[in-house]
């Protein structure tokens, strides 16, 4: 019998509403971007991001029950991102998915934003189980992860400062590419030759699993005021095609290293920056290299959206996860 989910994801910028049949396939998916909204401010301003999610909720979710081709009373389930995240943008999805629970007697789940990145994967691969290590890469996140269970998770290694995303969205800033920095700098980077300047890779202790990125992008800036001063002129495709070799070694050895090391042969790449041509091409040759399985999202799975979100929402409710009204929202939810 099949069963659907309807999810609302509203964590930063984007306000999703999805309707997925049986955790795994979707019939719709609506996202409304606020990306050109927070262009002119360089970053997403939370308060802004909070008014557009109020405005656009209630539209985005009849958009995606009519593109489903269902009503609210056909739902089984809701899922709605419950953190991390901006608090005031999480909370107008929560209260919206608490108010269709109510209205219509339907069991509520709570998500953690990364397990729903992690859940796009099972959405675009279907024969995708647990365990596998999964690859967490995008503008608040980066985190190594063992999968043990659709609901069990071991942080193996995790940003110490900056996320990736964060790097690149500070780097395009000072290399005047504009916002978002991620897909700006991917692309330019394609006309740059990624040997022509050499960033520091940060390691941090041997056999570790944390990464840290600020002082990468500590090191784009020297090297920028530097240039500047001395009156050379600055190729900006290859500052950036060096920078972005630079983050991406870095991650791409640290997670094979960590399959390797706990025995599993799946990687699962996810998140925003999962979206990186740079960074796929590196894993897609360094698992080949090592004889482990790559899995990763189509690019509308990459950003934040709610599909996701209801495959994860499914897989809790299966395994007897269930939230009440008091469901609440957590900026800095852990997700062990």
């Amino acid at each position: 019998m099949d069963h659907l989910t309807m999810a609302i994801e509203s964590s930063c910028d984007e306000t999703s509403v999805a309707i997925v049949r049986n955790g795994r396939e979707i019939l719709s998916n609506i996202i409304s971007s606020q990306i050109e909204v927070h262009k002119v401010f360089g970053g997403v301003v939370p308060e802004i991001a909070s008014r557009h999610h109020l405005k656009n909720i209630n539209g985005v979710a009849d958009e995606a029950l009519k593109v489903a081709g269902v009503t609210l009373d056909d739902i089984d389930l809701i899922g709605v991102t419950q953190g991390p995240g901006l608090v005031g943008a999480l909370l107008i999805g929560l209260a919206t998915a608490k108010a269709f629970a109510f209205a219509k007697n339907k069991p509520l789940v709570g998500v953690h934003h990364i397990q729903g990145h992690i859940s796009a994967n099972y959405i675009e691969h279907k024969e995708l189980e647990p365990p596998f290590m999964a690859l967490v890469v995008s503008g608040g996140h980066t985190s190594i992860i063992e999968v043990l269970g659709y609901n069990e998770f071991k942080v193996i290694g995790r940003t110490r400062d900056d996320a990736a995303g964060e790097a690149f969205d500070k780097v395009a800033r000072v290399l005047g590419l504009g916002y978002p920095g991620g897909p700006l700098i991917d692309e330019i980077a394609k006309k740059g030759n990624k040997e022509a300047i050499h960033f520091k890779r940060v390691y941090l202790e041997k056999d570790g699993f944390d990464f840290s990125f600020s002082g990468t992008k500590t090191g784009v800036i020297n090297y920028l005021n530097t240039e500047k001063q001395a009156g050379r002129e600055i190729n900006i495709p290859d500052v950036a095609a060096s920078f972005q070799q630079a983050v991406m070694e870095v991650i791409v050895r640290k997670a094979v290293d960590a399959a390797e090391k706990l025995g599993q042969d799946k990687i699962v790449l996810a998140g925003g920056v999962a979206a990186n041509s740079s960074l796929r091409t590196m894993l897609e040759n360094a698992c080949r290299h090592k004889g482990i399985m790559l899995f990763c999202p189509s690019t509308i799975l990459c950003t934040d959206n709610a599909a996701m979100i209801a495959c994860a929402a499914y897989y809790k409710y299966k395994e007897g996860y269930l939230d009440d009204m008091s469901l609440d929202a957590f900026p800095n939810l852990p997700l062990e």
